[in-house]
């Protein structure tokens, strides 16, 4: 018992606090607006502990001193209660905004939960009572700590009503109206478990971290939604004040001949219409947050100083329609608890209304994920939508489970009352007080508000809904959404909202399918020529595969490949094997570089077996990269028994592609000079079969392949004979012939100067970062570069074959390694280290500038391919 009680402060540390108790009691007001402060951290604030003297240590407590106990810890309380009171006064204006603004919520739109006619007329008073329930549950369970607001204020979800509406008039016309008692059980019912089926969805969402997810829901569809709603508002409007059933509205010549040429119900409905738009004309020109409570609280005392000065009789009035005629006034605000009743209730029409329930659920979670970032923004708050999620998961089941409608953090509210004050927890706690007196109050004091208040509250609020999505998004939103749009208002407004929003949904599909459609799918298309592999090579086979790489096709293509993108696709890839293409450009390999393409569907993959028997009767090797067997697309495409089709190969990255492309382009001319063995090392993947070999013979192909090797490998300089001319020469011949003639005597001088190397595989060279040591000259196996960049760009890896040099521009220029070399197949290497370079500039400085020309003329090609790979490879 004699143990401190901690102290909760999420603000500062224990021990900050206990080190300055001074400062910590000269700033009470900041931690008590500390939104993510209990309640009780408030009163504790303060204090470091109950103990006497700010002892941290625990002092018996027996039966003498527990009396002394108790009078230290009510004294601290009430010391701890000033930040609170502090903060409940400053409040005062917040909370008489707020409640202002919950009565004239509850009046408009609580009247209006029910529809006003048949089994249902009656019930304004019960909605009303509802409406201020859940008002009152939402606003404790925010204020509590559950919202990340401090000052957050809940309500009824109005957007609900029209879906209540259909779910009210579905549930009447299946049991009838020769029963109310189970007509209005089932109703009350079907309210509350729409409460139980938002919050348990709201929870799931915020509990499994997926409201993010909501944004991604097409914004303009909520938009329609939101339209539709506004014209709901509207016409409800038009029948609140004229006392019109909804059953009897109807867009015909009747409803327009009773609502315009009917005088009577053209003079109750037209000032409450002309309100609404004279207010919008005010905060148009003045913008203010208390401009609109102080309007509708002019209104009712204009009325009643006309009523007074014109001896008015109040029952007269209610009888002509200006004021409520509350016959249940006299109930008590629990009175809608006597419409429950399981015994009478229908469960087939409950079920019947599941459709509606789910549109109206749809519809409800598509709010916070939205309404809660907005807010943040305003109020510069940061804020977890998934916390606020699971507050409005609680707030909803709890309204559920007592029997009372949806509710949600209500965006304009909040804001108005932050700006005002109420950016404590206190604050809103003294709100729910204030709700829950007008609970007490009851429903009586309605039937002396006048009917034009209402009307022009809901008139304002349809306005501005249907100003939202027709005008605001006239210049910021395509054609196509705008057409959206306006379809899900006009079908919301003829048929009904389930229908409105499920239209809304196909309209959005299908032209998101014309859109992407019109998008292009090739982001290019070119010839190997312009695209080579970034291995090194010996000058006479680059020349040699440039000109021969003009068989090979490159198509990069993007996005999602599915029916309405693909027919682009096999167009253009057909276009390529037409007659009069084909004769000025045939081709041997078609490259598909899906790199960029986020998936395939059925649709494309089977396009793609279509494509494969085109490129078969011409002899054209389908390969494809970018993708591996186990990603989405590799499995699509497999599904379809492409990947294991004869003439389709597929490489994981697309140099890996264009490398054994000019790997067979090698082999290809090396066969036709019947070679017995492959006098060049080649990289990557060893297919010693050639995919194209019945085609080599007699084509035209066949001859463009012929002839350049001739041009190029053909009259590469290499000694006629190897005794003649001893290693290094003939590596120096096979690096370097190519850019100029390379005289044995010449550069007979620079043998000395290089040193022999026979490094095993796996040998690191050097790593990236190191001093240059010297640059290497290939004479045989192979190597490989790895270039690492900053996050998050890919390493690029680079090949060097014999006839190649390796780290010649660091030797260079003396700066560090801009790459890893390794060693990948056992290799000889000639090493002219930097000390043997400086030797050779002293002792021959010709010879070693005419080196050194040579040595920056392949870098610059080596690099330049580089360069293009790197600019290319996305």
């Amino acid at each position: 018992m004699g143990a401190p009680l901690p102290i909760v402060q999420e603000g500062r540390s224990d021990t900050a606090s206990s080190r300055r108790p001074s400062q910590a009691s000269r700033e009470p007001l900041r931690d008590s607006s500390d939104e993510s402060v209990p309640l009780l951290a408030d009163l504790e604030a303060n204090h470091r502990s109950y103990q006497s003297n700010g002892d941290v240590r625990p002092e018996a407590v027996g039966k003498r001193d527990t009396r002394g106990v108790v009078k230290q810890l009510a004294v601290r309380v009430s010391q701890g209660s000033r930040p609170l009171l502090k903060d409940a006064l400053k409040s005062i204006p917040a909370v008489i905004l707020g409640t202002l603004l919950n009565i004239l919520d509850g009046i408009s739109y609580g009247m209006i939960i029910f529809p006003a006619a048949g089994v249902f007329s009656g019930l304004g008073g019960a909605g009303v009572s509802m409406f201020f329930v859940t008002a009152i549950v939402t606003q404790l369970i925010y204020s509590a700590g559950a919202s990340g607001f401090a000052g957050a204020n809940g309500s009824m979800m109005i957007e609900v009503v029209p879906f209540f509406h259909l779910i009210a008039n579905q549930i009447a016309d299946d049991i009838g109206e020769d029963n109310p008692r189970a007509v209005l059980a089932t109703t009350m019912v079907a309210f509350a478990f729409s409460s139980i089926l938002t919050g348990a969805t709201f929870f799931l969402l915020g509990a499994l971290k997926l409201g993010s997810l909501i944004g991604f829901f097409p914004r303009h569809i909520l938009v329609g939604c939101i339209g539709g709603v506004g014209v709901f508002l509207v016409i409800t409007g038009l029948t609140v004040s004229t006392r019109m059933s909804d059953d009897d509205f109807s867009l015909s010549l009747e409803t327009f001949k009773f609502l315009v040429l009917n005088v009577h119900n053209l003079v109750m409905w037209l000032p409450a219409f002309c309100l609404a738009v004279l207010l919008r004309v005010i905060t148009h020109k003045w913008e203010h947050q208390l401009i609109f409570p102080i309007y509708f609280c002019i209104i009712p005392v204009v009325f009643y100083i006309v009523v007074a000065a014109a001896h008015l009789d109040l029952g007269m009035l209610r009888q002509a329609g200006w004021l409520f005629d509350m016959g249940t006034w006299r109930e008590p605000w629990y009175h809608f608890y006597k419409l429950y009743d399981f015994g009478a209730m229908s469960w087939p029409a409950f079920w019947a209304t599941m459709p509606t329930q789910f549109a109206l659920l749809f519809f409800n979670i598509l709010h916070p994920p939205l309404n809660v970032p907005a807010l943040a923004v305003s109020l510069n708050h940061d804020v977890n939508t998934d916390k606020e999620l699971v507050a409005h998961g609680y707030s909803n089941l709890l309204a559920g489970l007592i029997g009372t409608v949806p509710n949600y953090l209500v965006y304009v509210n909040t804001l108005l009352f932050y700006r005002v004050g109420g950016d404590t927890r206190v604050s809103g706690f003294l709100l729910a007080g204030a709700t829950t007196i007008l609970l007490l109050v009851g429903t009586g004091p309605i039937a002396y508000i006048p009917v034009m208040v209402v009307g022009a509250l809901i008139f304002v609020l349809g306005i501005d809904l249907v100003k939202e999505a027709l005008w605001d998004t006239r210049h910021r939103v395509s054609t196509s959404e705008y057409v959206t749009i306006a379809s899900i208002m006009i079908c919301m407004t003829v048929w009904d909202f389930v229908t409105g929003v499920l239209f809304g949904i196909v309209v959005s599909c299908i032209f998101f399918v014309v859109q992407s459609s019109q998008r292009r799918s090739i982001r290019a298309l070119h010839t190997g020529d312009s695209v080579m592999s970034t291995v090194r090579r010996p000058g006479a086979h680059r020349a040699y595969l440039r000109d021969v790489s003009k068989q090979t096709t490159i198509l990069r293509l993007q996005g999602f490949m599915f029916f309405g993108t693909i027919a682009h696709v096999e167009d253009a890839i057909r276009s390529l094997l037409d007659e009069n293409a084909w004769r000025r450009s045939p081709i041997r390999f078609l490259v598909l570089d899906l790199s960029l393409v986020a998936g395939v569907d059925m649709s494309a993959a089977e396009a793609f077996v279509r494509v494969r028997r085109l490129l078969e009767g011409k002899r054209v090797v389908l390969v494809l990269c970018g993708c591996t067997v186990e990603s989405s697309v590799g499995r699509a495409l497999n599904n379809v028994g492409l990947l294991d089709m004869s003439g389709v190969e597929l490489f994981e990255t697309f140099s890996d592609a264009v490398e054994w492309t000019e790997n067979i382009y090698l082999r290809a001319w090396f066969r036709a000079q019947k070679a017995e063995t492959l006098p060049v090392a080649l990289p990557g993947r060893q297919d010693d079969v050639i995919p194209f070999q019945g085609s080599v013979i007699d084509s035209p192909r066949r001859t463009a392949l012929v002839d350049a090797g001739w041009r190029t490998i053909a009259r590469d300089h290499s000694p006629p004979d190897p005794q003649d001319a001893p290693e290094p020469f003939n590596t120096l011949v096979r690096a370097f012939s190519s850019y100029e003639p390379i005289d044995r005597d010449t550069y007979a001088p620079l043998i000395p100067y290089l040193a022999r190397m026979a490094v095993p595989e796996g040998t690191i060279l050097w790593n990236q970062g190191d001093a240059p040591d010297g640059l290497y000259i290939v004479e045989s196996g192979i190597l490989r570069a790895t270039y690492r960049f900053a996050d998050p760009t890919p390493p690029m890896v680079e090949s060097m074959v014999p006839g190649t040099i390796a780290g010649e521009l660091s030797a260079l220029s003396g700066l560090e390694r801009n790459a890893t070399c390794v060693v990948e197949r056992p290799a000889v290497v000639w090493k002219l280290s930097v000390e043997d370079l400086a030797r050779l500039e002293e002792d021959h400085p010709e010879l070693a500038r005419a080196f050194t020309r040579l040595v920056l003329k392949v870098a610059k090609l080596d690099y330049d391919i580089l360069i293009t790979a790197l600019a290319t490879r996305q």
